[in-house]
């Protein structure tokens, strides 16, 4: 999901760029004082372990890589604009110190993955968690990934390296994370399931109990 330099077109990058910053700026205000004595931890604990997941990464046809994103997993447990903030801090330090992602579309990959990712994500687990807590998560962290990816596909789609290819960049991407997503869904089910089951403290507001 990482997408390098060269991969996007420059004024493509930075409107993604300023809508990156945008969207950053009102979850950095609506976050306001959620970051209570309680919930550090858990925001460090959360951001480290994203950290460490998106650094195991593979390749795929069309020139970004598959990993762990862990988008619908930080918004589950920390809501959708602390996620954010979450997210796109680990996307930027990998960049700026690991060169992990390209620096000049780095405002793309945190639109893709710290954005896409955590708000959709976070919507379809709101939907789906009166059916279940764990089904929600699972869906959340499958179709949050399907949906960053779909995002890196229109840009990289939109840019003159892939010849303007959207629809093959849209396919290639989509369908590839529509497969690889039923891990990132798995492990974001089994790992709040787990975490829940040993702090219940830790469960979103109006989730009483974990369901299958």
């Amino acid at each position: 999901m990482h997408i390098p330099d060269g991969y996007v077109d420059l004024p493509l990058a930075l409107l993604f760029a300023a809508l990156s910053v945008a969207v950053l700026t009102v979850a950095a205000r609506r976050v306001g004082g959620e970051v209570s004595d309680a919930r550090a931890p858990l925001l460090g604990v959360v951001a480290a372990g994203i950290f460490a997941a998106q650094m195991l990464n593979w390749p795929i046809p069309g020139g970004t890589s598959a990993h762990f994103v862990g988008g619908a997993f930080a918004a589950i447990l920390l809501g959708p604009h602390l996620g954010a903030l979450c997210v796109a801090t680990v996307v930027s330090i990998q960049a700026l110190v690991f060169g992990d992602g390209g620096l000049v579309v780095l405002g793309a990959n945190v639109f893709n993955m710290a954005i896409v990712e955590v708000y959709v994500g976070y919507a379809v687990y709101r939907a789906v968690a009166p059916y279940g807590e764990f089904r929600a998560a699972f869906a959340a962290g499958w179709l949050g990934i399907t949906a960053g990816a779909l995002t890196a596909g229109l840009q990289i789609g939109l840019s003159s390296a892939f010849q303007y290819e959207l629809l093959a960049t849209l396919a290639i991407m989509g369908v590839g994370h529509l497969v690889l997503g039923l891990v990132e869904g798995a492990i974001t089910a089994v790992v709040y399931r787990y975490l829940v089951e040993a702090r219940p403290d830790l469960r979103p507001i109006g989730q009483p109990e974990v369901s299958a």
